[in-house]
């Protein structure tokens, strides 16, 4: 076995025929590999990755703890890059009066004690993806984070992507992972923006052009073109968070002086070197998507998906119940823009309609906004506006802390969610841009922000960023990947596994973009038993599942995007509890797949529209999960799955992840990457 140590030259120079041309995301992967047959990294390609950081917030590590105890509470790779936030379901009200809410508090600190965690943040402190986007995570790296908004850290030309807590449990433990090079597409932006169009704006018109859980579908997506180079950071982050929502792996922007300018004024951090990486000019995208924003207008998406999108010219004057500023999308740029545009309504004469009880919410991402935001009067702006300041956290966002919105009540909300349920039980959450929020929020009807951006005084938002214009744009220095090439003697075949496992049992059938809410709502994602979980599936949305799924209903037929949505391994857990023993469907969110293949449960992936034509609610089934052979046992007729890539047989062999760590051990990624 010989080991070669390149650096990669420069897809130009003469003396590399045999170095093909990557994307901004297979370089960073290429760096990252722990080994390659060759000096570059292709779509398909499974590769054992190294990782940078991991991260998780208190309600992820509720089901982290429970593979971190299956594996035996082992020592975690590095101390100082697991990063530990607890945001998701913690407010003051929470944790004085609700024992769920204290007993995830309390596992999260005993173990950010035991563990001796450099980087944990308690209750109301940041938004975990808030601090670490401002403080510490660098271009180039790998983040993997038990949440699906991590994508949010490719803003800063990080590889960020979302895993289930069994995933993000063994990385932190080994320091790697695996992964299945994805596809990528393009998304070319051009045109200028006018001002006060964020990425909030940009993303929703993204979303309401190329569709959620379409083109972006498992993929990268990186986000390029001449208009690209001017959006602020806090843009990119808005627009990498909900890559999630649009459906891709991760999403990634180029860092360029823009990001190193941001890097110069953090107040602390590493000092490690950022990697510029870029992508060749031929790099390899199966698509471009060409985004025109000049003259965007201000978007909103409607219930109840965030591809729902439309102008807010078509929807002016819709009733609001309630108006939220806040979550992890909305960034300090966002927030004091939005704190503008109250003052200038304000300004104007206009006045809070009177409303019952707190509707009208901003909750900060992070102590350090809310310090610096209340230091240049922004909250007193928003007070002033009707507005409740809370402290940081997720607050409405996920609907499962003290505020959540009713049954039927419309919300205008800056977060990046709206589906069934997700701001409470039965609510409607309506999708924009704080600025959008901001000029709704006193009439409480929905309201073109435009002409009071066009009176906010851009300096004065520029000042209150603490923004400094420079002369001299920092200077940064274009990387190429270092790899590490082995060459490697064939080995000996794994074994093929015994005999064949057969499924039969009846359908019970859905439809396209079944997220993971619906699967397993927030509010019972404390639970960590299968069979407390099973009884909770589809909970709100299809309250006979469980019943059905017990008497023999056994197997799941779905259309597109199965289990998009939150990254939370509950989900799968709960269909463990209900006996589902396969998932048959056209095609499955990333991070969900995941965890179906770490828990050991069999899906199929489908194509045959013929298949779904003639299979029903109640068919009967017969399933091979070896050959991937379905019978139709009504009509006798055959239909073929799509063969599962060797990585998921190898781990579907070993019965999961955690079975594959605890037989391998630190070899584990070794053996099924082999």
């Amino acid at each position: 076995m010989t080991t070669l140590t390149t650096k990669r030259p420069s897809p130009s120079s003469p003396s590399s025929p045999a170095v093909k041309p990557m994307t901004l995301t297979q370089k960073i992967l290429a760096q990252h590999a722990v080994s390659l047959p060759r000096p570059y990294v292709q779509a398909g390609d499974v590769l054992r990755i190294r990782v940078d950081w991991t991260m998780a917030s208190e309600l992820a590590w509720n089901g982290m703890d429970r593979t971190y105890t299956m594996l035996g509470r082992p020592k975690i790779h590095d101390p100082a890059r697991f990063y530990l936030a607890l945001d998701h379901t913690v407010d003051p009200v929470m944790l004085a009066t609700d024992a769920r809410t204290r007993k995830l508090v309390t596992l999260a600190r005993d173990f950010a004690k035991e563990s001796g965690l450099k980087h944990f943040y308690d209750a109301n402190v940041t938004i975990m993806h808030t601090r670490f986007y401002r403080s510490l995570v660098q271009p180039g790296e790998v983040v993997v984070g038990a949440d699906s908004h991590t994508s949010s850290h490719g803003g800063l030309g990080a590889f960020a992507i979302g895993l289930g807590g069994a995933d993000v449990a063994v990385a932190m433990t080994l320091g790697e992972t695996w992964l299945e090079v994805p596809d990528a597409i393009a998304v070319d932006y051009e045109g200028a923006p006018p001002f006060g169009i964020g990425g909030k704006d940009i993303i929703l018109r993204t979303l309401g052009t190329l569709g959620r859980n379409t083109v972006a579908m498992e993929r990268t997506v990186e986000y390029r073109g001449a208009a690209a180079h001017t959006f602020s950071t806090d843009m990119r982050f808005t627009i990498c968070n909900m890559t999630a929502e649009f459906g891709g792996l991760n999403g990634i922007f180029e860092a360029d002086e823009p990001v190193a300018a941001w890097l110069a004024q953090r107040r602390r951090g590493y000092n490690d070197s950022p990697l510029y990486f870029r992508a060749d000019d031929d790099a390899p995208y199966i698509a471009r998507y060409p985004i025109d924003l000049a003259n965007l207008a201000p978007q909103v998406a409607k219930p109840f998906s965030p591809d729902n999108v439309k102008d807010v010219t078509e929807l002016v004057g819709q009733q609001l119940d309630g108006a939220f500023v806040g979550a992890c999308t909305t960034t300090e740029e966002e927030l004091a823009l939005a704190g503008l545009v109250l003052e200038a309504a304000l300004a104007e004469g206009q006045q809070p309609v009177p409303m019952e009880g707190d509707r009208r919410i901003v909750a900060p991402g992070d102590l350090w906004i809310e310090r610096n935001l209340r230091e240049a009067g922004i909250w007193d702006i928003y007070q002033s506006a009707g507005f409740v300041v809370d402290p940081p956290g997720c607050s409405l966002c996920l609907g499962i802390a003290s505020r959540k919105a009713g049954r039927d009540e419309v919300w205008l909300s800056s977060q990046n969610r709206n589906f069934e349920n997700r701001m409470g039980e039965g609510s409607l959450a309506w999708l924009s841009s704080a600025a959008t929020v901001a000029a709704s929020a006193l009439g409480m009807r929905l309201t073109d922000p435009r002409p009071l951006l066009a009176r906010v005084d851009q300096d004065r938002l520029n000042r209150i960023l603490k923004r400094r214009v420079t002369a001299r744009p920092h200077e940064i220095h274009p990387a190429e990947p270092e790899t590490h090439v082995e060459q490697a003697a064939a080995g000996a075949k794994r074994a093929s596994g015994a005999g064949e496992a057969v499924v039969r049992g009846k359908v019970q059938r859905f439809g396209d973009g079944v997220d993971t809410d619906a699967i397993i709502p927030g509010e019972f994602c404390h639970l960590t038993s299968t069979e407390e979980l099973g009884d909770k599936c589809f909970y709100y949305v299809r309250p006979d599942f469980r019943e059905k799924a017990r008497n023999g209903a056994n197997i799941i037929v779905a259309g597109e995007g199965w289990g998009s949505g939150s990254s939370r391994e509950m989900a799968v857990w709960a269909l463990q509890g209900v006996g589902i023993q396969v998932i048959i469907a056209k095609s499955y969110a990333f991070i969900h797949k995941r965890n179906l293949v770490n828990e050991g449960v069999p899906f199929l992936v489908v194509h045959d529209q013929a298949f779904y034509d003639a299979v029903g609610e109640g068919a009967e089934l017969e399933v091979n999960l070896t050959t991937g052979e379905i019978r139709d046992l009504a009509t006798g007729k055959t239909y073929q799955a799509e063969e599962p890539s060797p990585i998921v047989r190898a781990l579907r062999s070993e019965g999961g992840l955690v079975p594959a760590t605890q037989r391998y051990g630190s070899e584990v990624f070794a053996k099924i990457t082999a």
